[in-house]
């Protein structure tokens, strides 16, 4: 499995879990020049920009742990352009989240997802 079809998978599994959290996608893999956002999802009033990390162990560290100052910044910039163009999405409240997906055998095996609300310091 090439890699964009590997991240487009964890994506979709992603997708999946955030769905089953009682979240409404609103958007995939936005994209503008500052960078991209792979999931804009809502629940009640809190607008999710999340990042998804896909990782076969933790044992080079916690997917989390990739997601670094410099792509916290950048995804920051991304949601302000989001927010800027998008008059519904002003009364909400903008939350910056990782789904880390750790799945050892890729699409063939078992896979577990983790959600971490509000990731960024």
């Amino acid at each position: 499995m090439k890699k964009t079809e590997l991240g487009a998978w964890g994506e979709n599994l992603a997708t999946a879990q955030l769905e089953k959290e009682g979240y409404r996608i609103r958007e995939r893999n936005f994209r503008c020049r500052l960078g991209e956002i792979d999931i804009i999802a809502q629940k009640g009033d809190i607008l999710a920009f999340v990042e998804v990390k896909l990782r076969k162990s933790s044992s080079h560290g916690e997917a989390r742990e990739f997601v670094t100052a410099s792509k916290q910044q950048k995804l920051r910039m991304t949601a302000s352009f989001f927010l800027a163009g998008r008059p519904w999405a002003q009364d909400l409240q903008p939350r910056f989240d990782v789904l880390e997906i750790y799945a050892p055998q890729g699409p063939e095996g078992p896979t577990r997802c983790e959600h971490l609300t509000d990731a960024f310091e």
